[in-house]
């Protein structure tokens, strides 16, 4: 389905913050689709999606949302320091509250890395149309700690810290340090959050890629193993962390294919 697609940038108010967001809207979008949301990796925003929005918007025929999560991208700072709870806080507190305000009901959630972590968690709770992980995490690794301490020693020593403020401005310390440091607090090393998957009872799609440098596919057979409704694993060959943006053709296909029922 080709089709041209329109774009929205606007703030979605949440409690006191004030959240980026965008949509994109397909010129004959059908109105018995779901929308599709996106939620973003860890140190990521809705610019670090590049075309994906777009493309999937025009693939499916479904409105697509993204929003930056508050200490990221357009989105106000953090306001205080977090806690090995983050995830959960993102997922039960404020996910909650930007689909209240846009009017989302049952949508489909299209989470990557952190993003994926949180559709879960909230599909735990709620029940939305279906849910899209690309690299999420269910427990921690020790490739997982090797690959921050890689990203540490890179903040360090390269150019990332001025590439990153492309995308967070001022904020670009602050949401750095607050996913290294806290992934790497020895409390965070017992963080689990398998035991909410048997609560989730939407399909799933558990995508990762055969190369990641976060995470094995340890995390795809837990999610399966665990998850209370129909989850279907896909290990995409050649692909990192990233699907989105390393095999974006396969992995819309793969997305298509899976809402096509709902």
């Amino acid at each position: 389905m080709d089709q041209a697609v329109s774009f929205e940038t606007k703030t979605v108010r949440v409690g006191a913050d004030d959240l980026a967001a965008q949509w994109w809207v397909p010129t004959h979008a059908a109105p018995d689709r779901p929308v599709l949301v996106l939620l973003h990796e860890g140190l990521g925003c809705i610019a670090m999606w590049k075309r994906f929005p777009a493309a999937l918007a025009t693939a499916t025929g479904c409105r697509v949302f993204a929003y930056d999560r508050l200490g990221y991208g357009g989105s106000g700072p953090l306001k205080e320091p977090r806690g090995t709870d983050y995830l959960h806080r993102y997922a039960f507190d404020e996910l909650p509250g930007v689909l209240a305000a846009e009017g989302i009901e049952a949508p489909v959630l299209v989470g990557h890395s952190d993003g994926g972590s949180i559709a879960l968690l909230y599909a735990s709770r709620h029940a939305p149309r279906g849910i899209v992980t690309a690299a999420a995490h269910v427990h921690v690794e020790t490739v997982t700690l090797a690959g921050i301490r890689d990203a540490v020693h890179a903040w360090n020593t390269t150019d990332i810290p001025e590439r990153l403020t492309k995308y967070h401005g001022t904020k670009t310390r602050q949401i750095f340090h607050a996913w290294a440091d806290t992934w790497q607090l020895p409390a965070f090393k017992s963080w689990n959050i398998e035991d909410c998957l048997p609560a989730i009872r939407c399909p799933g799609l558990i995508v990762q890629g055969d190369s990641d440098e976060y995470a094995t596919d340890a995390h795809v057979d837990a999610i399966c193993r665990h998850y209370g409704g129909a989850a279907t694993p896909l290990i995409l060959p050649d692909c990192g962390h990233s699907p989105h943006l390393q095999a974006p053709e396969a992995l819309i296909a793969a997305i298509r294919e899976f809402i096509a029922p709902l």
